[in-house]
C-alpha cells in the first residue's frame, strides 16, 4: 500500500503519523510508562484505527529521545532513525507552508531551529518548557496534572503576580509599552490567588520562549516563528505570544497538528537517504 510512518518517541509519549502518496493522515498520540511500550502501543493503535495490516507499511521513520532505545526493526519493517533537529525543521515548514522560519519545539524543554528549503540549523535550546510548568505547578500549587493547571489559570490575573513597566514609571515610552513585564513574579502579593499563580507560571514559560524565539529571528533576519510541540495549543499561549508580536513585530504561527510536527518531519525524511541510520 506504500504507507510511510513517522514516529516521534518521547520519554513517555509517542506521536505517530502516516503518509500515503505524500498526503498526511490520522496523527495520534499514545502515552506509556517507557519509550518502547509507547512506540509499540502507538504502532498497534495506528494500525487498528486505520484498519491496516503490516504489509501495508513500507517504511517506519523514528526520531526523538526515546528512539535510542529502539535496537531492532519494528515488526521487521524497514525502520530508520533520523536526527530530531532535522525533523523539527522539516515538520515545521511542512505544516506552516513557509519556505523559511524559526521552528520552536515546545516539549519538556524547548528547542529552536532555523529551517529553510536548503538546511536545518540547530540554534539552541532552553530548559524552560513543559517540565517547568509542571514542576512549578506541583511545588507552588500542589497541581500535578497539566490540564488542571491550564483550567486553574482560566480565571487568573497577573496584576498580583508580575511587575510591569506601569508599576515602576509614569513616563511614556513607545518602545516599552506599559504592559511589558519587568519581572515575572516580581510583584507577588499575599492577595494572589491560586488561579493568579497558575497564570503567572504559564506566562513565565511562554514569555521566556517567545523572547528567545525573537532573538533567534534576529540572528537569521527572519520574521516568522512556527510554534510546535505539546505546548503549542495551550489556550493562554495565544495572548502571550500576541503581546510578543506587538512588541517585536515577529509573526508567531501555530499550525494545525502542531503537536505532531516532529513525527511529520520524521516521515518526510524518508527520502533523505544520507541522513537515515538504518536499524
Amino acid at each position: 500500500m506504500g504507507i510511510i510512518l513517522g514516529i516521534d518517541i518521547g520519554g513517555s509519549t509517542t506521536k505517530i503519523v502516516g503518509f500515503h502518496n505524500n498526503d498526511m493522515f490520522n496523527p495520534m498520540l499514545v502515552k506509556a510508562g517507557d519509550p518502547l511500550s509507547s512506540v509499540y502501543g502507538a504502532f498497534g493503535k495506528f494500525l487498528n484505527v486505520n484498519k491496516l495490516s503490516l504489509p501495508d507499511i513500507d517504511r517506519i521513520m523514528v526520531t526523538g529521545v526515546g528512539s535510542t532505545y529502539l535496537k531492532e526493526k519494528i515488526y521487521d519493517i524497514p525502520t530508520g532513525k533520523v536526527d530530531e533537529f532535522n525533523c523539527i525543521g522539516k515538520g515545521g515548514l511542512y505544516l506552516s507552508k513557509l519556505d523559511k522560519a524559526i521552528i520552536v519545539s515546545m516539549g519538556t524543554g524547548t528547542t529552536f531551529v532555523m529551517a529553510d528549503k536548503a538546511q536545518v540549523v540547530h540554534v539552541g535550546g532552553s530548559g524552560v518548557g513543559g517540565g517547568t510548568l509542571l514542576g512549578l505547578s506541583s511545588s507552588m500549587l500542589n497541581v500535578r496534572d497539566f490540564n488542571d493547571l491550564v483550567k486553574t489559570a482560566e480565571t487568573g490575573s497577573l496584576s498580583n503576580i508580575d511587575l510591569n513597566i506601569r508599576d515602576i514609571t509614569d513616563e511614556i515610552n513607545e518602545n516599552l509599552p506599559e504592559y511589558v513585564t519587568v519581572s515575572n513574579f516580581g510583584k507577588m502579593r499575599d492577595l494572589a490567588s491560586k488561579p493568579d499563580m497558575a497564570l503567572g507560571i504559564i506566562n513565565l514559560v511562554f514569555q521566556t520562549i517567545g523572547v528567545m524565539a525573537v532573538f533567534s529571528t534576529r540572528m537569521y533576519s527572519i520574521s516568522n516563528v512556527v510554534l510546535t510541540g505539546n505546548l503549542a495549543n495551550v489556550p493562554q499561549a495565544k495572548d502571550i505570544f500576541q503581546k510578543v508580536t506587538d512588541l517585536f513585530h515577529v509573526n508567531f504561527l501555530t499550525p494545525q497538528h502542531a503537536e505532531f510536527s516532529t513525527a511529520i518531519g520524521a516521515a518526510i525524511m524518508h527520502t533523505h537517504k544520507n541522513d537515515i541510520i538504518e536499524i
